[in-house]
C-alpha cells in the first residue's frame, strides 16, 4: 500500500530521522517490512475484572490477525474498563459515566501519539462501547467498532438483573438467603455482556445499525467461533477502508443517527442509548437532540420481546437470525435509511440484501401490525420539573401516567435502604436527587433502587424520578436525566416530602403541583461538592448536562 493508507504511521517512522522511533518498534517485533505497512491500532478494553470484558484479549488477537493478512502490521493497546454489575448501589458507581470519558480520550491519545492509521476498537461493557466511538469519531480515521457479544444465560433463564431482583424479594421475605445464593451462582455463567436488551446489547445494535460494525456483530455470542471470525473480518475491514479512505465522519452521519434511534426503539432499548447517542453525535460534529427522540418516535412501535421488560434474552435472538431481519423489516417498511455508508464499504441496504426472515413461529420479534407499543417506550418529558428535558422508559405495561405524593432522597444509599425497610409505599413518587453529571458527580445508574422496587412486588405501585440515570436493566415507572439537575438548582432540588408530582408519558409532561417553586428556589442554596480532588472533581467541573449527552468537551452553551 502506497503512503495515501500510511498517513499517519509515515510521520512516525520514515526517514532518517526516525531512527529512534523505528529502534523502539523493533523491541516490540517490528522487522523491517512492517515500517511501510499500514499500522492498525487495535483497542482491547480487555480486563479480568467483570465477565463483559473477560475473554476480549483473544478477540483483539484475532482482529490483529486479520489485520496483518490484510497487508497491515496491528498494533494491539489496552485501555480501561469498569463494571457496572459490580459497583452499582455504591460509591463506586459515580466512575462510570466518567470512565465514558476516560477511554475516549485514552484512544484519542494512543493513536495520535503513535500514528495509527486505522483502528479497530473492541467492546463489551456499558460505557466502554460509547467510549470507543467517541474515540474514534474524534481521530477520524479508518475504524471499525467490534462487539464483544453477549453472555449465555445462566440456571433457570436467570441474569445479572435475576440477582439484583432477588434482593428486594429477600427483603421482602418472599426469597430465602440460600435462594439468592442459588441465583448469585448460577446467574452468571462465563464471558459476555448481561443477557437481556441492557445497555451494551442495545449500545452494540445501535452501532451495528449506525454502520460502523460489520454485519451480525451486535447479536453474536461471547464465546463462539462467529465472534472470532467476526474479529478476523474487522482487522480486514480496516484495510479497505483505508484504501478508499472511508472514515468514521463519512458513516456517522445525521441519517446514520436516525437508524440507530429507530432501531433502539424497536428493540425496546435501554435510556443510555439517549446519552450515549447525544453524545457520539457531538463527537462526530453531527446535531442531534432529545426532540429528534421524541419526534421519530412517534411512528416506531416496539417490537422485541427482550428484557427487562419482556421476556427473552439476547442469547435467544442470536439463535433465531439476531437482528439482520429485523433490521430488514425495518428498512422494507420505510423506516431506515439505506442509503447510509457503512464499514463494509457498502450501503446499509446493500448489506442487507439477502438476508433472511425470521423463522415462522417465533415470537421473539412481533410483526409491525403486531407491536408490542405502538410506538416509542423512550419518551422525552418536559415540565416544571423538568424544564430542560427528562428521559422516561415507558413500556405501556406500567399504565402511562402517574400521580402521587413525593418521597425524597438525596442519594441512592438512602433510597435504597428505605426501599428495602419498606418505608416507601404503594403509590408513592420516589424522588432521587443530586444523583446527576455534577451532582453525584458522575450520573450513577437506579439499579439497585429499581431493582429493589420490582423485588418487593411494586413496580406498578411505584415510580421512581431522578437526575441520575437508569441501568439497561431498569424497569418500572421511572424517568431518569431531570434536566437541570438538583446541584445546578434545577426544580428537583426543591421538591419536599408528600408534593404531588405527575408523570404524563401520553402529553409527555413531568409536573409538580406546587405554586411555590420560585419562592422556594430563591431560597435554595446548593450543597457543598462532594468531591474537591482527583478525577470526580474534574469531571465534576467539566461535564455538560445529560440533555446535551453528558460530555466533557462541550462549548460554553453546552452544545
Amino acid at each position: 500500500m502506497g503512503n495515501s493508507s500510511r498517513k499517519y504511521s509515515s510521520r512516525v517512522v520514515d526517514g532518517p530521522t526516525r531512527a529512534p522511533a523505528r529502534a523502539m518498534l523493533r523491541a516490540t517485533g517490528f522487522t523491517d517490512g512492517d515500517f511501510h505497512k499500514p499500522q492498525v491500532g487495535i483497542a482491547s478494553t480487555w480486563s479480568n475484572l467483570t465477565p463483559c470484558n473477560m475473554h476480549i484479549n483473544n478477540l483483539a488477537e484475532e482482529a490483529a490477525r486479520g489485520a496483518d493478512s490484510a497487508g497491515g502490521k496491528s498494533v494491539i493497546f489496552n485501555t480501561i474498563t469498569i463494571s457496572d454489575g459490580i459497583a452499582n448501589g455504591t460509591e463506586g458507581m459515580k466512575y462510570s459515566l466518567v470512565s465514558r470519558e476516560i477511554i475516549a480520550d485514552s484512544i484519542e491519545a494512543v493513536a495520535g501519539c503513535e500514528g495509527f492509521d486505522g483502528l479497530v476498537a473492541i467492546g463489551g461493557c456499558d460505557k466502554n462501547m460509547p467510549g470507543c466511538l467517541i474515540g474514534l469519531a474524534r481521530l477520524n480515521r479508518p475504524a471499525v467498532f467490534v462487539y464483544g457479544g453477549t453472555i449465555a444465560p445462566g440456571g433457570n433463564h436467570t441474569d445479572i438483573i435475576s440477582v439484583f431482583e432477588a434482593v428486594g424479594s429477600h427483603a421482602k421475605g418472599d426469597m430465602t438467603t440460600i435462594e439468592v445464593k442459588r441465583i448469585e451462582e448460577t446467574a452468571i455463567p462465563g464471558p459476555g455482556s448481561c443477557g437481556g436488551m441492557y445497555t451494551a446489547n442495545t449500545m452494540a445494535s445501535a452501532i451495528e445499525v449506525m454502520g460502523m460494525s460489520l454485519p451480525g456483530s451486535s447479536a453474536q455470542n461471547a464465546a463462539s467461533d462467529t465472534k472470532l471470525k467476526d474479529c478476523r473480518q474487522a482487522g480486514e475491514a480496516v484495510l479497505r477502508l483505508l484504501k478508499h479512505n472511508i472514515r468514521p465522519s463519512d458513516i456517522m452521519t445525521r441519517p446514520a443517527f436516525e437508524n440507530a434511534i429507530i432501531l433502539v426503539i424497536a428493540l425496546g432499548g435501554s435510556t443510555n442509548a439517549v446519552l450515549h447517542l447525544l453524545a457520539m453525535a457531538h463527537a462526530v460534529g453531527v446535531e442531534l437532540s432529545l426532540d429528534d427522540f421524541t419526534r421519530l418516535g412517534k411512528r416506531v412501535p416496539v417490537l422485541a420481546d427482550l428484557r427487562p421488560s419482556g421476556h427473552y434474552m439476547m442469547s435467544e435472538l442470536v439463535a433465531i437470525g439476531g437482528i439482520l431481519p429485523l433490521m430488514k423489516t425495518l428498512l422494507d417498511a420505510g423506516l431506515l435509511h439505506g442509503d447510509c455508508l457503512t464499514v463494509t464499504g457498502k450501503t446499509l441496504a446493500e448489506n442487507l440484501v439477502g438476508v433472511n426472515p425470521y423463522p415462522p413461529g417465533q415470537g421473539i420479534i412481533r410483526p409491525l401490525d403486531n407491536p408490542i407499543k405502538p410506538d416509542s417506550h423512550l419518551r422525552i418529558l418536559y415540565g416544571n420539573l423538568a424544564p430542560g428535558g427528562a428521559v422516561a422508559k415507558i413500556t405501556g405495561k406500567e399504565g402511562l401516567s402517574f400521580t402521587g405524593p413525593a418521597r425524597v432522597f438525596d442519594s441512592e444509599e438512602e433510597t435504597l435502604a428505605r426501599i428495602l425497610d419498606g418505608s416507601v409505599q404503594k403509590g408513592d413518587v420516589v424522588v432521587i436527587r443530586y444523583e446527576g453529571p455534577k451532582g453525584g458527580p458522575g450520573m450513577r445508574e437506579m439499579l439497585s433502587p429499581t431493582s429493589a422496587i420490582m423485588g418487593r412486588g411494586l413496580g406498578k405501585g411505584v415510580a421512581l424520578i431522578t437526575d441520575g440515570r437508569f441501568s439497561g436493566g431498569s424497569h418500572g415507572f421511572v424517568v431518569g436525566h431531570i434536566t437541570p439537575e438538583a446541584r445546578q438548582g434545577g426544580p428537583l432540588a426543591i421538591v419536599e416530602d408528600g408534593d404531588i408530582i405527575t408523570i404524563d408519558a401520553e402529553h409527555n409532561r413531568l409536573e409538580l403541583t406546587d405554586s411555590m417553586i420560585a419562592e422556594r428556589l430563591a431560597r435554595w442554596q446548593p450543597p457543598e461538592p462532594r468531591y474537591r480532588r482527583g478525577v470526580l472533581a474534574k469531571y465534576a467541573r467539566a461535564v455538560g448536562p445529560a440533555s446535551h449527552g453528558a460530555v466533557t468537551d462541550a462549548h460554553e452553551d453546552g452544545h
